[in-house]
């Protein structure tokens, strides 16, 4: 029996310069900084369908079809000219916001990227995030690379209602992650990017476990959880799907509360698979290349209790505070300002936004923290949701903020 599993065409058009226009600013952004990388994305349109998907949040949920934005020729010449771009430094993603880089038509222009800067003989992490198909034929093209550290992530999340995630009518993803896990790897490196994991939809102990065990054969697993909006909450309900978070719980974080971290730690534990788990992206990336978390996740000492000692052992030996006079260059180096307090494992900065303190961050390889978006102990870059904020950190939120004023009004003086 064929599913019907939408896929998209195979050769992509142009999108029309009007309807370009009509885009979202964030949408129409052809290279941008995220936590994970700088982010390539010129081309738009998904037919996947998964109600979660954050293309919610910015109006284009409803474009099916993958469009380009400029030809992938342009596209690579505007991340290698990009001014964040660090040759061999900045880590790299390729379209992680807006399609999927495995569907027929997208994936000429996943390997058009790759090639083009493995020619260049640029050794930067590559991040590739896909659910759909991937081949044997593929995972040896992608193992021809030369220089690029590349790393395939295969979401999967054990939902098994199709109105959330339509593809789980098939077994099209974890097909994918045999094919990728069992080749014959050399370079490549293959983690189970397991998300997202939400209450009620597939956090029972037999999905935990299916999901381990479909991922015995990973280098690394990293486990997420929800994107609670409303704007894709308001199209999961209207599917009449059970949301397991309210209107007062919208965050501009992934929800994941203390105890289903505990009960997803607690089954990898339990399952008998020897696969690392990581609650980082970066630190499963950085893991199945035997190198130091490029994102310093090292001063956030409490995501690491679960890491290989290995791990640890490399990411305490290259774990450096920056100086002032670091601090100092590295702004100069990207032509940014904010006033900054060296703390205990991050900086804390101000006014800076997200992008710019990713690509301190990853210059620095130490964690880059915004005064008015702190992290709060054991939630470190998640929701609120199921956490609390313990009384002494408060305190020291209290301590910064006042510390900030005080260097804004010497500054002023």
């Amino acid at each position: 029996m064929t599913l019907d599993i939408p896929t998209g065409p195979r050769h992509l058009p142009l999108m029309p310069v009007g309807q370009q226009a009509q885009l979202d600013e964030y949408m129409a952004t052809i290279v941008g900084y995220r936590k994970s990388g700088l982010s390539l994305n010129h081309i738009i349109g998904c037919p996947l369908d998964c109600g979660y998907c954050v293309r919610h949040f910015w109006g284009n949920f409803d474009v099916k079809t993958p469009q380009l934005l400029v030809s992938t020729a342009e596209a690579v010449q505007m991340l290698v000219t990009h001014p964040a771009f660090q040759p061999h430094v900045t880590p790299l993603q390729i379209f992680n916001k807006a399609t999927d880089p495995f569907l027929p038509g997208v994936k000429p222009h996943l390997f058009e990227v790759l090639r083009a800067l493995d020619a260049a003989g640029y050794t930067n992490h590559v991040l590739i995030i896909t659910r759909f198909t991937v081949t044997a034929a593929d995972m040896a093209a992608l193992e021809e690379l030369a220089h690029l550290k590349v790393t395939l992530l295969l979401t999967y999340s054990g939902i098994t209602d199709s109105r959330i995630e339509p593809i789980t009518r098939s077994q099209i993803t974890t097909r994918s992650i045999h094919t990728a896990t069992t080749y014959p790897r050399r370079r490549t490196k293959v983690i189970l990017y397991w998300r997202p994991i939400v209450p009620g939809w597939n956090d029972s102990a037999d999905t935990m476990a299916h999901v381990l065990d479909s991922g015995r054969d990973a280098d690394a697993l990293v486990f997420t959880g929800l994107y609670h909006k409303k704007e894709n909450a308001a199209y999961l309900t209207s599917l009449g799907v059970t949301l397991p978070y309210g209107a007062d719980e919208y965050h501009r974080r992934k929800t994941m509360a203390a105890d289903l971290d505990a009960r997803v730690v607690a089954a990898w534990r339990t399952s008998g698979i020897s696969t690392p788990l990581f609650r980082k992206t970066s630190c499963g990336v950085t893991y199945s290349h035997r190198e130091p978390d490029y994102n310093g996740h090292w001063g956030v000492r409490e995501l690491c209790d679960i890491c290989p000692a290995a791990q640890r052992e490399r990411c305490t030996t290259a774990h450096r505070q920056p100086t002032e006079q670091n601090m100092r260059d590295v702004l100069d180096q990207f032509g940014y300002e904010s006033p900054y307090v060296i703390d205990n494992g991050h900086v804390w900065t101000h006014g800076l936004g997200e992008q710019r303190r990713y690509a301190l961050q990853h210059t620095l390889r130490y964690q880059i923290w915004e005064i008015d978006q702190p992290h709060i102990l054991h939630a470190h870059g998640r929701a609120l949701t199921g956490h609390q904020l313990p009384d002494a950190q408060q305190r020291e939120f209290a301590h910064i903020r006042d510390t900030f004023a005080q260097q804004i009004v010497t500054t002023d003086d």
